[in-house]
């Protein structure tokens, strides 16, 4: 009998819920075939859900807390896999980075959010007018949420492209940049992320409209997330998407290889210490 594949809960909202769901399932001693009648769906479903190969939906979840009397447990663990407490504008997207096999990252501005260490992301956050703490502790706690996604199991493919004055840009201070681009350098150790910076001396003004995210997704269609203000904009035409990897390709081209771009890191950061 083959092994039940281990799933590690913190590695997103929704392998957290197949983690609760098999948790629950084993805890009243039943199959998945029973489980699956009892909620009326096919025991390949269950088993995808299980496995975290499938995203849950409410109906699922409002069933699940019925059969396990439980007071909406799951429905607040379907409710994180649609990224609920993120802004609207953004939920679409972080569903589909979280399940992508390759990411195509390009920013003019900042740090991208996948790399932002805590205060850096808190200090772009508390500069939004109106917000309140509560807010900002909630956008800080999601983005790095996010971030476990880059040392999953399942982690993609992480192609990203900085501009070099993103490192010279000051955000909080000395200490917070120093700390900000010391983990720039750890998460570029990570063997399935690349992370180039565009010199100054490129001379390429190609990307400096805007920053955008493309995910590509086995056997989904592809998303992009462009940054906008006041809010940033989820794409899902085909067109749209093939034009942002072509301009992110030429912007690749623009870059410097990986070696030395961690070396202008290094050297900028020395200036920050």
């Amino acid at each position: 009998m083959p092994q039940p594949i281990q799933i590690n809960p913190d590695e997103s909202p929704q392998a957290r819920f197949a983690y609760e769901l098999r948790r629950q399932r084993l805890r009243a001693g039943w199959t998945q075939l029973h489980l699956a009648r009892m909620l009326t769906v096919s025991v390949s479903m269950v088993g995808m859900l299980e496995t975290s190969r499938r995203r849950p939906d409410r109906r699922f979840a409002e069933a699940c807390d019925k059969i396990f009397r439980l007071d909406g447990v799951f429905v607040e663990l379907w409710k994180q896999t649609r990224w609920e407490s993120a802004p609207e504008h953004f939920r679409d997207f972080a569903a589909a980075e979280a399940q992508a096999s390759v990411l195509q990252v390009w920013d003019p501005l900042l740090i991208p959010g996948l790399f932002q260490v805590e205060p850096y992301a808190r200090r772009i956050f508390e500069d939004e007018p109106g917000i309140t703490a509560e807010t900002v502790d909630q956008r800080v706690a999601n983005r790095l949420q996010r971030q476990a996604l880059l040392t999953s199991t399942k982690a993609p493919m992480v192609y990203s492209l900085i501009d070099e004055g993103v490192l010279h840009r000051p955000l909080g201070g000395a200490d917070i940049m120093g700390e900000q681009l010391a983990w720039l350098l750890k998460m570029a150790e990570l063997p399935r992320v690349t992370i180039q910076v565009v010199p100054y001396a490129s001379w390429s003004t190609l990307g400096l409209q805007a920053s955008f995210t493309v995910a590509e997704q086995r056997g989904a269609p592809h998303s992009a997330y462009v940054e906008s203000a006041p809010r940033g904009l989820t794409i899902g035409n085909r067109e749209t998407i093939t034009e942002l990897v072509g301009r992110f390709d030429a912007l690749r081209a623009a870059a410097l290889p990986q070696n030395l771009s961690l070396d202008i890191i290094k050297d900028v950061m020395a200036q920050w210490i």
